[in-house]
């Protein structure tokens, strides 16, 4: 018999007195029993979603130009192969408010769930797609479609997850267990490029024939667990608490909740988007294109490559937490400053390391980049965004902060490569084009207001009347 959660008390923090019956004690063991179990499914269901999205990025910078590309330079078929990556990011912004409308209406398991399935029958398809020598033209169009609803389901899979996490999270641990879905997307990291390392490692026809399939089609496996586990999850009590106030306001039921948040949200929303793109362009110099870089204008070993993205991502499964953890106490604008700084402070040096063709070097650089500066950003975004907007449009709310930037990352991988051949191989205008989005991430985390002292069922307003003084709260 499960046990209901208890409800969150008006400050959002402190202990429930006990009770001569044990009912109050018994009840908050059994929400932290929940809360563990959110975050546990937070945790493998991202990592499930995020090893398939990362192993079709580290696929289109190494296998995909020649298998799907053919007959173009080795850089234009890279160039390609990203532009089809890019197409990903396109369909997230529409699958963040098609789900994010399905979670806030709905209910957060219900899009998770579907989220999961959409991302892992498109990946396994990836991996039993003939290739262009085999079927000419139609290869390239059904590896775009698998692509696109892979951005689909990517687009709603981030925000659900950060919310059954931090929703479920006890009082003043938000940011730690808001961390467990950026701890799932480290491991998915550690999996895919572990996985791509061992591949790469094969004869280079073996490799190319039906090495590469072999991440693909193993996703399958993994997609089995996550989605027992989801399966599992209950609703949130903030969600649950919002529909029970929705059905005492008829009127409510009409709301949509991507116009509720353009039209009461719309500050919050664009500093957490101008976080998000200081985060995701720092992120990506370690997903693609350091490993773009390293392989084609230096002389670093291709597995030696993988292998240090592989050690930084091991790493982060510590550093989000550690991140998540510190925000709770220090808060979260301090912790996401503190990252964005320390990535201007490193994104140079980063290419002027690769530059010098050593193998530890290129560890440290890489490990460094990813644990200090993308870590302490990445880490506390789960509960910083969760807390700028209400519970009923929270979904779409922190989706489309998430995936709105989409648009304009999408175009990274691609121009950054672009950039490169432009400039015979030289990685500095990269490296400024990266520093200045961070600065925008930067800028915007200090116009913030400081969330973590907030109730999770109140913060961002749960009504009208509260709704819009979210951006002058400072605690």
């Amino acid at each position: 018999m499960s046990i209901d959660p208890a409800p969150a008390s008006p400050t959002g923090g402190g202990t429930p007195e006990a009770t001569s019956d044990g009912v109050t004690a018994a009840t908050e063991v059994g929400r932290r029993t929940l809360a563990r179990r959110a975050a546990v499914a937070s945790l493998v269901g991202t990592a499930v979603e995020w090893y398939d999205y990362f192993i079709f990025g580290t696929a289109s910078a190494l296998v995909f130009g020649k298998l799907f590309f053919p007959g173009n330079s080795p850089v234009i078929g890279t160039l390609s192969a990203f532009a089809v990556f890019g197409v990903g990011f396109f369909a997230r912004p529409v699958g963040g408010i098609v789900f994010g409308h399905l979670g806030d209406k709905i209910g957060r398991k219900a899009a998770l769930v579907t989220t999961l399935l959409m991302m892992g029958t498109a990946t396994f398809i990836i991996g039993l797609l003939p290739t262009t020598e085999t079927i000419g033209l139609w290869a390239p169009i059904l590896l775009v479609l698998c692509r696109l609803v892979q951005g689909l389901g990517v687009g709603g899979e981030w925000g659900g997850a950060s919310l059954v996490a931090v929703e479920f999270a006890p009082a003043g641990k938000r940011g730690a267990y808001g961390s467990f879905p950026q701890v799932g997307n480290a491991v998915g990291l550690v999996l895919s490029t572990g996985i791509f390392a061992w591949v790469s490692t094969l004869p280079e026809e073996q490799l190319m024939s039906w090495g590469w399939r072999v991440p693909f089609l193993l996703s399958a496996v993994l997609i089995a667990a996550g989605m027992i586990i989801r399966l599992k999850l209950t609703e949130t009590p903030a969600f649950q608490a919002a529909q029970q106030s929705v059905e005492a306001e008829q009127d409510a039921k009409e709301k949509l909740p991507l116009a509720e948040v353009l039209r009461r949200f719309r500050r919050p929303l664009l500093l957490a988007m101008g976080m998000r793109v200081g985060e995701v362009f720092a992120g990506y110099i370690i997903l693609t294109i350091g490993l773009t870089y390293a392989t084609t204008y230096t002389e670093l070993p291709k597995t030696e490559v993988l292998l240090a993205g592989t050690v930084a991502a091991i790493l982060a499964v510590f550093g989000y937490y550690i991140a998540g953890a510190c925000s709770d106490r220090f808060g979260r604008r301090a912790v996401f400053m503190f990252g964005a700084v320390a990535g201007l402070v490193l994104i140079f040096p980063f290419f002027a390391v690769l530059d010098l063709n050593s193998v530890p070097l290129m560890f440290l650089i890489y490990v460094g980049m990813y644990t200090v500066s993308v870590g302490p950003m990445y880490g506390v975004e789960p509960a910083f965004f969760s807390e700028l907007f209400g519970t009923k449009v929270r979904y779409t709310g922190v989706s489309l902060a998430a995936q709105l930037p989409s648009v304009l990352i999408g175009f990274w991988p691609a121009a950054s490569t672009a950039l490169l051949v432009a400039t015979d191989g030289r990685p500095w205008p990269v490296a400024a084009v990266t520093a200045g989005f961070m600065l925008i991430g930067l800028i915007c985390a200090w116009r913030a207001p400081e969330t973590n002292r907030l109730d999770i069922e109140t913060a961002g307003g749960t009504s009208d009347q509260h709704a819009l003084p979210i951006s002058r709260e400072r605690s």
